[in-house]
């Protein structure tokens, strides 16, 4: 029987490794996040993946990636909202419009809609 000790605690950084066959492997618990991460943190994360890999390995490996892309996703979706409405106002994309003339409507809408994708991307997930 060996006189290696099954665990170990590392006070330089806090963690506990396990000892599995010949080696020690930190006993990493992850938290569970409930939140979706949904369309703009996916694109964070390729982006992140891609171009920004430090910040990437950094927020996987201390457990924090899956609330760092749901907090973005949230703030995203708020301000696509909010600029979405604001040009729809501004540009006079009404009911009235949708009632008199629906193919304009859609137009707008459509135009409106890849605006504000724009916006979203440049702005807040490809920095």
């Amino acid at each position: 029987m060996s006189d290696q000790r099954k665990i170990l605690h590392d006070d330089r950084n806090g963690l506990d490794y396990v000892l599995v066959g010949d080696y020690y492997l930190p006993m990493i618990d992850l938290p569970d996040e409930t939140r979706p991460i949904g369309y703009w943190g996916m694109l964070r994360k390729d982006y992140m993946k891609n171009y920004k890999s430090g910040m990437y390995s950094y927020l996987l490996l201390t457990g924090k990636l899956d609330s760092y892309l749901a907090d973005l996703n949230e703030q995203a979706q708020e301000w696509y909202e909010l600029i979405e409405e604001q040009i729809r106002s501004a540009e006079g994309v009404t009911e009235e419009l949708k009632r008199q003339n629906p193919m304009e409507w859609v137009r707008h809408c459509n135009n409106i809609r890849d605006r504000v994708t724009d916006i979203i991307k440049h702005e807040l997930i490809y920095v």
